[in-house]
């Protein structure tokens, strides 16, 4: 398949798959994922697209960790579920002591829903929960309640499968008090791993539009600094392990697909929008879910977009991706992954950096400091 190639990999082939399931109720005014509000229609040409997708595989490729995102994975019907999964094993076998995460809104993630996924041996939930104040989930434009999230928790539970919980922080109008209860909320759940965010206005959502017509006001730097500040300590008190700039998890709970991420591991993926990192090549499917299903089921490439890093690229990403992590990069070990020294790629930026006490070295790893994870955007387009 021209623009596909995947098959006879010159390196070791990745060992974690991404499935985009581009389904959702409906799309919150934040969203920029790609995805298809209202067209359940769809989901079985959906499923038979994804099946020929995968098949260019040409044969299965167990893998450590498989990701279902969206969209809403869960919004599929229980027996469209109970195909995905099939076909996701069929050409993704799971080796032993995997990791398999799928997105869920709390919602629409019911009995017969979680009955599916136990069934299959999904072992992670992440539960978009974003928030448990009635008046910031509005704000959002969320479809559920706190209470939702509670009972989508003890679900997840009940499967004895990790809870990831995803919260938004810096809604507009939210305060710091607000701040505080969503993360006591959050905790009194007793998940495995919570995800911070503050909010992003993309360009091209309805949120973007607001801001611009001055409906939306975002909340001050300062105080999402300090909102941003609060999960750390806050979270850190509670027991988590606060292993990447927005990512806690209790001892063992780590996101280990995303770790493959910011490890600068490959991975391989299927579905609309979706990208993968194969051989030093990344590829991007169309966007439009529409496009995909229409080039996939006339056996045409869906891919959009493709690139392969020059090593120094490469080595530059890895750089960013690593440094996210709280622990960090050891200098030999990027060497020894990447070829390249880090003193010989971003020796001026690093010094800076240091010298403005947001970047730690001990000349063995070099860090993120507490003020460096505030602000730890604006360091990376000088790595980059």
């Amino acid at each position: 398949m021209e623009g596909y190639e995947i098959p006879n990999l010159k390196s070791p082939p990745p060992r974690a798959a991404y499935i985009h399931v581009p389904f959702c109720d409906h799309r919150c005014g934040y969203c920029n994922f790609t995805l298809v509000a209202g067209r359940d229609d769809l989901i079985d040409a959906y499923l038979e697209a994804l099946e020929r997708e995968l098949s260019w595989l040409e044969r299965p490729r167990e893998v450590d960790t498989l990701y279902f995102g969206g969209g809403t994975p869960t919004h599929l019907a229980p027996a469209q579920l109970d195909r995905l999964c099939q076909i996701a094993l069929g050409w993704h076998p799971l080796a032993t002591g995997y990791e398999w995460a799928v997105e869920a809104n709390p919602g629409d993630l019911d009995q017969a829903t979680i009955d599916v996924l136990a069934r299959y041996g999904v072992n992670r939930i992440s539960l978009g929960a974003q928030s448990f104040d009635a008046a910031k989930l509005v704000t959002l434009e969320r479809d559920h309640q706190a209470t939702d999230i509670a009972r989508a928790v003890q679900l997840v539970q009940s499967i004895n499968a990790d809870v990831a919980l995803d919260l938004i922080f810096a809604t507009p109008g939210e305060t710091l008090s607000t701040w505080s209860a969503d993360l006591d909320a959050a905790i009194q759940l007793a998940p495995s791993h919570i995800s911070t965010y503050g909010l992003t206005f993309e360009r091209g959502t309805l949120f973007w539009n607001r801001l611009l017509h001055k409906a939306l006001e975002k909340v001050n730097e300062e105080l999402e600094r300090s909102m941003y500040s609060l999960a750390i300590d806050t979270l850190t008190d509670a027991g988590f392990d606060h292993y990447e700039i927005s990512n806690f998890a209790r001892p063992n709970h780590r996101s280990r697909h995303n770790e493959g991420y910011w490890s600068g591991a490959g991975y391989f993926a299927a579905g609309p929008g979706a990208a993968r990192y194969v051989d030093g090549v990344r590829s991007t499917n169309h966007l439009s879910t529409t496009t995909w299903l229409r080039r996939v089921l006339a056996d045409q490439s869906p891919v959009a977009e493709s690139e392969t890093l020059a090593p120094e690229d490469r080595a530059r990403e890895t750089l960013v991706f690593s440094l996210r992590r709280l622990e960090g990069v050891d200098r030999t070990a990027f060497t020894r992954q990447t070829g390249f020294e880090i003193d010989q790629l971003v020796g001026q930026p690093l010094r800076h950096y240091i010298e403005l006490g947001m970047l730690l070295d001990d000349r063995q790893r070099i860090r993120l400091s507490r003020q460096g994870l505030l602000v730890s955007d604006a360091i990376w387009p000088d790595f980059l």
